[in-house]
């Protein structure tokens, strides 16, 4: 019988215990120098380790102080600009080539390519009775969730699970690659089944497309998208697929398994940590603001208004009174996200095809009266940029992508630079990750049962 909550008081008292008594001071952090969130005093992150991976560059150090720079993205060393730019001359998939160089360090030719594109076809089907045992009788109001569980569950149809050799973790890598969108889908369509009252639609993977568009594919009942529907969503993918093994649920990806685990639980913990609203939801975020701006400024279409508007949510006066214009700013890019700077021109396309460049503009001007604002509130030198999430939302949102869908996309999309993270420790590195902790806890005397006060 599960716990509940009949007894209030007494879980009450029980929150307040652990709020008392496991709060931490700020004055300690300062005291022995923590690093806060493995952040410097500048802001800057503190460097744990090396990667061969993928490089973000938001900013440059001079005389330890951030100097803001125009933002670059490097995968294995090629400017995500230019790798997007030679696929969409191409008119073809990107995403598969980005999981090809991620994990192996180079681009394939055309032949290994192809290869690739096979494994992965052959390894999109789930395991036998995998998709009614585990997705469909144990269906999931969040997906991430689903996700996550369905990750956990494979370790025991493969039967060779707990080798780390390079060989069998590239052969988990391939197959996890390969699964996490037919995993998606199908727990999208339970859940919109069982939780929603909707027809429930399980649709096989098609060799041969891809898998932006298998995702589309398999979500949509009709099966049917366009070509800019295809390539828009494959872009998103390509984009989202590593941000430098900074990201928190890359990290993670090295913690965990730095200590010798199996796959399966290395990159269960990666979702785990991509589930978390301030990794993998923003672009939810957005949306959800989008809506508030639609149903509640005097005229969204208005620039002024709107600029009113705006300027409400940053005083937190409106909306969630949170003060934040969510798809606006990031950690580590300054003047610009070249992620961001990708997607709106495809997104602008989409707009045209799906009759939404008003709504577009609304984006658009989201973006640039956000910087007006903050330039008059907080000087004219003030650096702020859209980040990727801002143009990702509109995006999902005209591709007709459930909310449930928007993080387990990125999940899919994130996959391949978790896998190519986890090949690169168990290479490079031998030792676990092992950070150290001060305790500054009050000392305490042990009291005998019968004399402890109630």
């Amino acid at each position: 019988m599960a716990i509940g909550f009949d007894n209030n008081d007494f879980f009450d008292g029980l929150a307040g215990k652990i709020e008392a008594n496991d709060y931490i001071e700020p004055k300690y952090y300062d005291m022995y120098n923590v690093k806060r969130g493995l952040r410097n005093e500048n802001g800057t992150g503190v460097l744990v380790g090396l990667t061969r991976v993928g490089s973000v560059i938001g900013y440059r150090l001079e005389n330890n102080e951030k100097v803001p720079c125009e933002g670059e993205l490097y995968f294995r060393g090629i400017n995500i600009a230019d790798l997007v730019s030679g696929f969409q001359m191409e008119k073809r998939r990107g995403f598969e080539e980005t999981a090809y160089l991620l994990m192996f360090g180079e681009l394939p030719t055309a032949q290994e390519l192809q290869k690739f594109n096979d494994m992965l076809d052959a390894g999109r089907d789930l395991p036998k009775g995998f998709t009614e045992n585990m997705i469909l009788k144990i269906p999931s109001k969040d997906i991430m969730n689903k996700l996550q569980r369905s990750i956990l569950v494979l370790y025991s149809h493969d039967e060779n699970p707990d080798d780390i050799s390079v060989k069998n973790v590239l052969r988990q890598s391939i197959e996890l690659l390969a699964r996490f969108p037919t995993i998606i889908s199908y727990g999208y369509q339970a859940k919109a089944h069982y939780f929603d009252g909707k027809s429930l639609f399980i649709h096989p993977p098609k060799p041969g497309i891809g898998t932006a568009e298998n995702i589309l594919h398999m979500t949509r009942p009709d099966n049917a998208y366009t070509q800019v529907e295809a390539e828009t969503l494959d872009l998103c993918m390509a984009i989202h697929a590593d941000h430098g093994g900074g990201d928190n649920s890359s990290f993670a990806t090295h913690v965990v398994s730095s200590n010798g685990t199996d796959s399966y639980s290395a990159i269960a913990a990666a979702v785990g940590c991509l589930k978390g609203p301030k990794h993998g939801g923003a672009n939810i975020m957005v949306r959800d603001m989008i809506n508030n701006i639609r149903a509640n400024a005097a005229d969204w279409k208005d620039r002024g208004k709107l600029k009113d508007y705006l300027l409400r949510i940053i005083k937190k006066e409106v909306y969630n009174k949170e003060g934040l214009i969510y798809g606006m700013g990031h950690a580590v890019y300054t003047k610009s996200d070249p992620r961001a700077l990708l997607l709106k021109g495809k997104a602008y396309e989409l707009a045209l095809e799906k009759d939404a460049v008003e709504e577009f503009k609304l984006y658009q001007n989201i973006e640039e009266l956000t910087i007006e604002l903050f330039k008059e509130l907080k000087g004219a030198d003030y650096i702020l940029s859209a980040n990727v999430d801002l143009y990702s939302g509109f995006v999902y949102d005209k591709l007709g992508i459930p909310c449930e869908l928007y993080t387990p996309l990125f999940a899919a999309s994130r996959i391949a630079g978790w896998c190519a993270h986890r090949i690169e420790t168990i290479v490079s590195d031998n030792k676990i990750i092992r950070p150290a902790y001060r305790n500054v806890s009050p000392s305490m005397e042990y009291v005998p049962l019968k004399d402890r006060a109630l």
